[in-house]
This record gives structure tokens, C-alpha cells and sequence, in this order.
């Protein structure tokens, strides 16, 4: 089988590791074999507090984490495997459907939300796009994005406005560069999608918009009115820089 991640983990001088917190061992099975075969070293933990540790003490490069486990709820976990690595991906797993599950999470510093049921190929192809705009982005990566009055820094995953920083995620990075690659031009939803998610256009778009929404309450001096990065009715967004 060659997907999508094992074409970036075969190109890595050491295997990409991934951690796995979730507490449903078929899940953490499934998950495991589906990795591995993409050529991952895979660690996992069924509670909270140990997954933390093992996130300080092995230093995963992505972080599959449930909302519910056990001992302490994924928000809290999340916060705290932020606070140590602030540039590690982590994606949530949920079996919520509520939106504000999925703000909250993105809010304490979550990089996307799958919910389940979820397609195990639709995640590890989340996970391939994650590592190959990674390794892109080790390169020749700008120094800085101008957007307005806010300086985009993307190799620190950071952004400056009027003397303040702001941590951004790996998507909303990735969405400055992307916009800001084709400024003044409308880019729609289902290429952000593809190109970023590493899923097809026919998934849920929502995650675009979440993500768009984090970037302007940073960005814009006023988020309900946003100058810069504008919604293209029925398409998607444009940069105006």
C-alpha cells in the first residue's frame, strides 16, 4: 500500500512517531495497524495523565487525542501537552457532534477534530497532508506574512499585532500562507480542503470556516467586519493583504 503518509514517513531520515490517546482499545488497535503500515512508530495511552507524560518524555511529532478518557477530559490534556510543545499537531477525536465541542477544542490549542465514526483512510490522510506541509514548510518557507497591521511568522507559528503574539496552529499557518499565496484572488473552500485537510472536496467544510474564524479574532481589527480576509459568498475566502 503506498498512501499518502507513507510516501513523507519513507522520506524522513527517522520514522515520524505518533501518540495515541484514547481509552476504546479496538480504536487504538485499528488505529495502530493502520499507522504502522503507513510506516509510523506509534505509542498510545488509555488515560490522560500518562498520555501527557509520554508526550513530554518521547516527544511524538502528532498527537491523536480523545476528548473522553477516564481520568481527565481531552480539553485539559490538550492544554497541557500545548503548554510543553507548542508546535506539535494534535488532532482530536470526539463523539460529540456539538459545535461548540469542537470550538472549545480549538480554542485550548487543538489543530482539527475528526468525529467519530470516523474513516480511518480519511485520517491518515489528514495526517499525511499534515507531515508533507511540515516538511514543505522546513524549507523555503517565508519569513514572514504581512496581512494589515499583523506579521505572520510561520516557521514560530506565530503572529504580531500592535505588540502582541499570538500562538497560531499548524492549520491556521497554513491557511495565511496559502491565502497569501494567491492574494487578491478568491480561493474556494474545497481546495483549501483538499490541499491543506489532505481530504477531497466532498468532506465537510466546516473546519475551513472554524479555522477562518480563529485567524481574523487575531487579525482584523474587528472580526465581525474583516477587511482583510474577506468571505467570498458561495466560493470561499480571498486575502486582501
Amino acid at each position: 500500500m503506498s498512501g499518502p503518509a507513507s510516501s513523507v514517513a519513507s522520506q524522513s531520515s527517522a520514522r515520524r512517531r505518533i501518540l495515541i490517546i484514547e481509552d476504546e482499545p479496538d480504536l487504538v488497535r485499528g488505529l495502530r495497524d493502520a499507522l504502522e503500515f503507513e510506516g509510523f512508530d506509534i505509542i498510545s495511552s488509555g488515560v490522560g495523565r500518562e498520555g501527557v507524560k509520554l508526550a513530554r518524555e518521547r516527544a511524538p511529532d502528532l498527537v491523536l487525542l480523545d476528548l473522553m478518557l477516564p481520568d481527565m477530559n481531552g480539553f485539559a490534556v490538550c492544554e497541557e501537552i500545548r503548554a510543553q510543545s507548542p508546535l506539535v499537531p494534535i488532532i482530536m477525536l470526539t463523539a460529540r457532534s456539538q459545535e461548540n465541542d469542537k470550538i472549545r477544542g480549538l480554542e485550548v490549542g487543538a489543530d482539527d477534530y475528526v468525529t467519530k465514526p470516523f474513516s480511518v483512510g480519511e485520517l491518515v490522510a489528514r495526517i499525511g497532508a499534515i507531515f508533507r506541509r511540515l516538511q514543505r514548510s522546513a524549507g523555503g518557507a517565508s519569513d514572514e506574512i504581512r496581512v494589515g497591521a499583523a506579521v505572520v511568522y510561520p516557521k514560530r507559528h506565530e503572529l504580531v499585532r500592535k505588540g502582541k503574539t499570538y500562538a497560531l496552529s499548524f492549520y491556521e499557518v497554513e491557511l495565511v500562507r496559502m491565502l497569501a499565496e494567491r492574494a487578491g484572488e478568491p480561493v474556494p473552500r474545497e481546495e483549501l480542503l483538499e490541499k491543506i485537510w489532505g481530504v477531497s472536496g466532498h468532506a465537510s467544510t466546516r473546519s475551513v470556516d472554524n479555522f477562518i474564524v480563529k485567524l481574523r479574532k487575531k487579525i482584523e481589527e474587528n472580526a465581525a467586519k474583516p477587511e482583510h480576509i474577506v468571505t467570498i459568498y458561495g466560493t470561499g475566502y480571498k486575502l486582501l493583504p
